[in-house]
């Protein structure tokens, strides 16, 4: 059976063969990073260097970084450590799960939450989020970097600056952005910055959360704090190694993807014959997301139709609920808008044949759908 181009790449990306050379000894080794023996330092060595690869890709020291189990709980360390009694939270309309379930939990726990809108465009209403954050006693924002369903890039730097100036402290979600962007620490500004290794290439089960220096956190995993941050868990060697490893390969092919996944998207504009609307700004954008509109067509029903692309409605954590995507409808889709909806991404191993060929089954298939509802 031939396997389905793969256009997933934001639920995630293959990982990388050098990552996965760099992780297979570690398979093996038994050593506890945490022991203190020859094993143990052996460990504690390799996940020491991968801590720096990570740090050296932020800009930050390696002290800043944190490995978690991944950027939701890497999230939901950050939004919760920070958490005081009385304390308001400002959020956006158009954050990944993992940040909006836990601002609802916190607001269940006597938190105020205000979840601040976007235009048609994506992007962050920038008068909204002022009067948030006139309201006083703010004392955390969270906003994405690059968009899960869109790939629309968020102004960061100037969300944590108004931030700053309101007193409060600035989180961003950057599993969509981090290693895919030329964004470091000092450009974004941030105090906590949550990523993962499978959008950069890497495995699945390993993060990290940046913790700006003398911010300190109320730990969200209790028990031997093994991460100088307060995370307790014995860490996985072979999981961050290969969170280093993409990332330091990251560092070295950032502007060859970059310009690579640019060129893929024109391609597939180029090709596709069938009238469609992308969903989202076409300029502050990641060029390896798109959200794709055709309208008259059931996405759901063109992805069954189209079974030689893996391809998604939306965001992969939400898949098979039923529910229209809430990004689309902060954006101010209709639903049934939303349902003629799709997202594809492409990156580092797509080729341009592949994009043809995506194209081309995509144009077939809403063909095909078209003729049946005619």
């Amino acid at each position: 059976m031939t396997m389905p181009i793969y256009l997933d790449y934001a639920a995630t990306t293959p990982i990388d063969p050098a990552v996965v050379a760099a992780m297979t000894p570690w398979w093996s080794e038994h050593g506890n990073p945490h022991s203190p023996h020859r094993w143990g330092y052996r460990a504690a060595a390799a996940v020491g260097n991968a801590r720096g690869q990570v740090a050296d890709l932020l800009g930050t020291a390696p002290e800043t970084v944190n490995f978690t189990g991944g950027a939701t709980e890497s999230v939901n360390w950050a939004l919760k450590g920070v958490a005081t009694a009385g304390r308001r939270l400002v959020t956006v309309a158009t954050e990944h799960s993992c940040v909006l379930e836990t601002a609802r939990w916190l607001a269940t726990q006597g938190r105020t939450l205000t979840v601040v809108g976007v235009g048609a465009d994506g992007l962050i209403d920038m008068d909204a989020l002022d009067a948030a954050l006139s309201g006083g006693d703010v004392g955390l924002v969270s906003a994405m970097l690059v968009n899960n369903e869109t790939g629309v890039i968020q102004p960061i730097a100037e969300i944590a600056a108004r931030a700053h100036r309101a007193g409060a402290l600035m989180h961003c979600d950057a599993a969509q952005g981090f290693g895919k962007l030329p964004k470091r620490i000092g450009d974004l500004g941030v105090d906590l910055l949550s990523l993962t290794a499978h959008k950069i290439y890497g495995p699945k089960g390993v993060g990290a959360l940046y913790v700006r220096p003398g911010l300190a956190l109320t730990p969200l995993l209790h028990g031997g704090g093994q991460e100088a941050g307060g995370r307790s868990g014995t860490l996985a060697p072979a999981l961050c190694v290969g969170l280093g490893s993409a990332a330091a390969i990251a560092a070295e092919r950032m502007a060859a993807d970059a310009a690579h996944a640019c060129a893929l998207w024109d391609r597939f504009l180029t090709r596709l014959a069938a009238p469609c609307t992308v969903n989202g700004s076409v300029t502050a954008r990641w060029f390896g997301t798109m959200n794709l509109r055709i309208d008259g067509v059931d996405g759901a029903r063109l992805l069954a139709s189209a079974r030689g692309v893996a391809m998604s409605a939306g965001s992969a954590c939400a898949s098979g609920s039923g529910r229209p995507s809430h990004v689309l409808a902060a954006m101010g889709l209709t639903p049934a808008q939303a349902k003629a909806s799709l997202r594809l991404g492409w990156g580092r191993f797509t080729t341009p044949a592949e994009i043809d060929a995506a194209a081309a089954m995509i144009d077939t298939a809403v063909q095909t759908l078209q003729q049946y509802a005619a």
